[in-house]
């Protein structure tokens, strides 16, 4: 008789907390592209002040990338996941409980540099717990789950910072009344600090499978960093991550603030919504991106995903109000397919050290604190429209991409599959 065959076990328990992990991440980070006018008003900070906020959030993925990959291979997966959560949690309620620019501002970075640890913790787990053959569909509804929160967070800053929050109810009045009457928007933190808390304790109490990181999934020594840092092609699509996180970040954090400045429309309501449907598009058109690198080279499809974003980023900031709440979340659809495109062409351009090019690559996260801090210090200087045309730049540079990109290994497509057989 044959024996039957082995099949790994899937750990499910895992797979849910991965994705828990995810939607965290998603929730908070993004929540800042819809209180930026709020922080602004609050705290009656300048466009280049307001700009370093994002900055000191996403400056510390750049910091914290690499040691994050160092951590990863001295410490268990249960110790690094709790502090990062303790760490959230106590960041979180310092800022509920003592708000000002300067808290927010460290509380910000500390949030980051937690991010950055649990990006680096949570892939290796999600193929280990879900299985080799799985991983691309787990990493698809992670993906999906990751927009959903991205879309979620405005709905609740919205939902907290309504001026008649007696009428929501119990809990959103209770979290308001805890926090500064004239800044009710800070009780956001008072939740994540409550959600950090509680995944605290669900980390701390789960028992977690043993694995073995796969070549792509472990921190190099230095010298495999200076190998790499020494190859042109680890540079360029360093700064092509650094360019697609920046003009990310820089339509994002500026929507309110843009809707609010030049069409009048209310920061709280049409300015979250609008953020919430940038966030959503952006989900959607991951989805789509994968069906049609099915179809066609991923260099093309950049190509012509780079030209769509620079005609909506030109209609968004040129146009009329009706025109600009169109364009904005179709930015979001049309961006989608940079991330996973460049970091596979990138990983795809260099025959060795992924674990320390991954590495290298997540650093250029920075480009989320550099080009929205860009966008403001313009924006002060001139006008926030023209802080907000220097977008073109960068999605020049991942225009270009597409030109001269020569990956060892192409994607697969289907038409290429039928000339194989």
């Amino acid at each position: 008789m044959a024996k039957d065959k082995i099949v790994p076990k899937r750990h499910y328990n895992i797979i849910i907390l991965v994705m828990l992990v995810f939607f965290v991440i998603s929730f908070i980070t993004n929540i800042l592209n819809s209180i930026i006018v709020d922080v602004k008003n609050s705290f009656d900070l300048s466009l280049t002040l307001t700009g370093l906020l994002p900055f000191s959030f996403f400056i510390a993925y750049g910091v914290m990338s690499i040691p994050a990959g160092f951590l990863s291979e001295k410490y268990s997966d249960r110790t690094l996941l709790s502090f990062s959560f303790l760490l959230m949690t106590l960041a979180s309620l310092g800022f509920a409980f003592f708000p000002g620019y300067l808290v927010f501002s460290i509380t910000l970075f500390l949030l980051g540099c937690c991010m950055a640890v649990l990006q680096v913790i949570i892939n290796p787990m999600l193929r280990v717990a879900g299985g080799e053959e799985h991983f691309a569909f787990n990493s698809v509804l992670a993906q999906l789950v990751f927009g959903l929160a991205s879309f979620a967070s405005p709905f609740l800053y919205k939902y907290l910072v309504n001026p008649n929050v007696e009428e929501n109810g119990g809990i959103a009045e209770f979290l308001v009344g805890v926090v500064p009457e004239d800044l009710p928007w800070v009780s956001l933190y008072i939740v994540f600090s409550f959600i950090a808390l509680i995944l605290l304790f669900v980390v701390f109490f789960t028992k977690y499978p043993k694995y073995k990181k796969k070549d792509d999934e472990v921190a190099g020594d230095s010298q495999s960093y200076l190998s790499l840092l020494k190859n042109k092609w680890t540079i360029l699509f360093f700064f092509g991550i650094f360019c697609y996180v920046g003009t990310e970040q820089g339509v994002g954090n500026w929507i309110s603030q843009f809707l609010s400045e030049y069409h009048g429309l209310d920061a709280q309501t049409v300015g979250a919504e609008t953020v919430a449907y940038f966030w959503a598009m952006l989900t959607v058109g991951c989805l789509l991106g994968l069906v049609l690198l099915k179809f066609m080279d991923s260099r093309k499809l950049l190509i012509g995903a780079t030209i769509i974003t620079m005609i909506s980023l030109i209609l968004a900031l040129t146009g009329d109000a009706n025109i600009a709440l169109i364009a904005f979340p179709a930015i979001g659809f049309f961006i989608s397919v940079m991330w996973s495109v460049i970091f596979s062409l990138a990983l795809n351009s260099v025959k060795e050290h992924h674990g320390s090019l991954s590495g290298i690559l997540c650093t250029g996260i920075a480009g989320g604190a550099i080009i929205p801090f860009l966008v403001g210090a313009f924006g002060e200087a001139l006008s926030l429209k023209t802080g907000m045309f220097l977008l073109l730049i960068p999605l020049v540079f991942i225009l270009s991409i597409g030109f001269w990109a020569n990956p060892l290994v192409n994607n697969k497509t289907i038409s290429f599959k039928k000339a194989e057989g």
